[in-house]
């Protein structure tokens, strides 16, 4: 059986183990660099530091006549493998290591004169050169300063040191750093495989979990006990897929009662139709009423399909709003005007108060449907009174509509889902009228796209409201008495209409 392995150079795993291989290979290269190019250049300057702190040495030990200075230098030129060299009015010291000097004394006692000669120039300055010894590229550092004693006579003190002392140091040392390139790739390369399959396995699992989400199943889980960014991630892919089941939920409930809705009006207005062919075709009066039920249920479904659309548009930002200023008082009017005949035949009772002129900033013909809608869902559900309050008030710089009945109510944990399309509360209304279960979602859409404040309050038992705002702007009267003044308009009506 043969096993295909895929490799996908775009991967997340792929591409972090380049770059933790990346990261290693730049470090290793940046100490073969500073191996290869710098480390001499920098042990001389360390060389010719430590020989400047050397010879400061000496010369506050000769300042003071220290009696062991003698002893002193001897150590030193053991101890740092230096050759020193001392030349007074006295002669000259010579103080060399314990080894034996790759190089005759006559070598350093011919250099003496040019840092005397250096040193006489820089009138007292330290001066230090390189001495080329001709063997093996070796080279020495010669360094040459004056020292005064307790009397203030003047000597010169020389030092000479060995700039590559032991050739076979550095062999080693490139030795050793080769053993430390090879284990320090082997280490960048397994944490770079390591890190790298440990950051994706989680995001291989989550993108598994979503395939599984893709096909219809909204219950899965994405798990991620990793880094916060990853967890971060899978907490919102959670969110998601419960938020997808909630509306894949509700998708099944809108289809079910859009069906229930179609099919009821359909099969009365077929089986009306079929009443008239075989039975009532002949008799006028019998005739008249089943068209007339024919007629209401095409009006029905007619209905129907305006608030799908209405709510599809809204849905998809494709309603745009024409505002103007216009009397919200005259506009519930002419609603509740239409209600007329549930007062004069059922008895229904509709208290209506508002401001003489109350004009508001908004889409009046959409306004209008808000206002027919939360009346019709008041006449529903109005208690057994039949009373329906419709309040306009104005509340700083708006006008807020109210619409209130004395039925059953409803209670605390189904008020936010009122909005919802086909929620039903579980309270039972008074008039068996028919509607297409979308009316408070139209209205909450509509009022949405005026960006104004809304919602509902109620009590069981006592009843509800539902209430919305509206910018107040004043009446064209107020506006010319006011420009006639040179008052200037009132910013917040400004601000509205803009």
């Amino acid at each position: 059986m043969n096993t295909k392995i895929s490799f996908d150079a775009h991967s997340i795993k792929f591409r972090l183990w380049v770059y933790f291989a990346a990261i290693g290979l730049s470090v290793v290269a940046l100490i073969w660099f500073l191996q290869l190019f710098f480390m001499n250049n920098y042990y001389e300057q360390m060389k010719v530091r430590e020989v400047a702190r050397i010879a400061s040495s000496i010369s506050h030990s000769y300042q003071r006549d220290d009696s062991s200075l003698t002893t002193s230098i001897q150590e030193l030129s053991i101890s740092n493998d230096f050759y020193v060299m001392m030349e007074s009015e006295s002669g000259m010291l010579f103080f060399s290591p314990t080894q034996e000097s790759r190089f005759p004394l006559t070598l350093y006692l011919e250099q003496t004169s040019q840092l005397k000669k250096m040193i006489k120039k820089s009138n007292g300055t330290p001066v230090s050169f390189k001495i080329d010894a001709g063997l093996d590229e070796y080279k020495i550092l010669a360094y040459g300063c004056e020292i005064l004693n307790s009397q203030g006579e003047a000597s010169n003190l020389y030092i000479f040191s060995p700039l590559y002392p032991v050739s076979s140091t550095v062999t080693i040392l490139r030795h050793q750093l080769a053993y430390v390139t090879l284990l320090t790739l082997i280490l960048a390369f397994t944490l770079a495989i390591y890190f790298a399959t440990r950051i994706s396995k989680p995001l291989e699992s989550m993108t598994d979990t979503a395939k599984e989400m893709g096909t219809g199943n909204y219950d899965v889980k994405f798990e991620a006990n990793s880094y916060s960014e990853i967890n971060n991630l899978a907490d919102t892919l959670n969110t998601a897929a419960y938020e997808l089941g909630m509306a894949d939920n509700r998708l099944k409930d809108l289809i079910a009662n859009v069906s229930h809705d179609l099919k009821t009006p359909l099969t009365m207005i077929r089986s009306y139709a079929e009443m008239i062919q075989d039975l009532s075709g002949d008799i006028p009066e019998k005739r008249a009423a089943h068209l007339q039920v024919i007629m209401d249920e095409s009006d029905r479904l007619n209905q129907l399909v305006s608030d799908m659309a209405t709510v599809s548009a809204m849905q998809t930002h494709k309603t745009k709003l024409e505002r103007s200023v216009f009397n919200l008082g005259a506009a519930a009017s002419s609603i509740l005007s239409s209600y007329d005949i549930l007062s004069e035949q059922e008895g229904y009772k509709f208290i209506f108060n508002a401001p003489k002129e109350c004009f508001a900033y908004g889409d009046e013909n959409r306004i209008k449907q808000v206002l027919a809608n939360l009346v019709n869902n008041a006449v529903k559900y109005c208690g057994e009174d039949k009373t329906i309050i419709v309040n306009i008030r104005r509340s700083g710089k708006k006008y807020r509509v109210e619409i209130a009945d004395h039925g059953p109510g409803i209670s605390q944990e189904e008020l936010p889902h009122v909005w919802d399309r086909y929620y039903k509360t579980s309270t039972n209304y008074i008039r068996p009228t028919e509607g297409s279960g979308l009316g408070l979602s139209i209205v909450k859409g509509i009022l949405t796209l005026h960006h104004v404040n809304y919602g509902v309050t109620s009590k069981l038992g006592k009843g509800t409201t539902f209430w919305f705002e509206l910018p107040y702007m004043k009446k064209e009267k107020e506006k010319e008495q006011e420009r006639s003044k040179g008052i200037p308009m009132d910013p917040a009506s400004i601000e509205e209409l803009q």
